[in-house]
């Protein structure tokens, strides 16, 4: 069986590549921000044993630069998907929130909190990216 983070990697080399390539500005921005922040994350995460046992704050500030990423996306684009990612990278840094508001909140619903919306998230990328270039082609953008 093939390792999920390999899955994760490919799905988010594939449609990033995707967005560069057939994207414009709005697709281009939110795919770099999605490429460099997983870089980052694995560079910093910390130790298996330590990861989501209390609020980490490096992957806090990850998020939340995700958000200030998407959120400028969405305040500037003429499209209609990047409040949905921007939406959606919100309820990720919210999970950052309720665990240092309940220390005892499980390791593994932090984890699944704080990771579940990454895939959704490349998936509305994929489908702007494919829409926009579809309108582009007919004219309409």
């Amino acid at each position: 069986m093939i390792p999920h983070y390999i899955i994760f990697w490919a799905i988010l080399l594939l449609i990033c590549g995707f967005a560069w390539w057939r994207g414009r500005k709005d697709e281009r921005i939110a795919a770099t921000a999605c490429l460099l922040a997983t870089i980052v994350t694995v560079v910093v995460i910390p130790p298996v044993a330590e990861r989501y046992s209390k609020p980490d704050l490096v992957l806090l500030g990850i998020d939340v630069a995700m958000l200030l990423a998407f959120t400028f996306v969405a305040l500037t684009s003429r499209r209609f998907w990047p409040i949905w990612v921007a939406g959606l990278q919100l309820t990720t840094t919210m999970s950052h929130v309720m665990k240092a508001i309940d220390p005892h909140l499980i390791p593994r619903a932090y984890a699944a909190a704080s990771i579940f919306w990454s895939y959704p998230i490349l998936l509305l990328i994929l489908v702007g990216t494919w829409r926009t270039r579809r309108k582009v082609a007919e004219g309409l953008l």
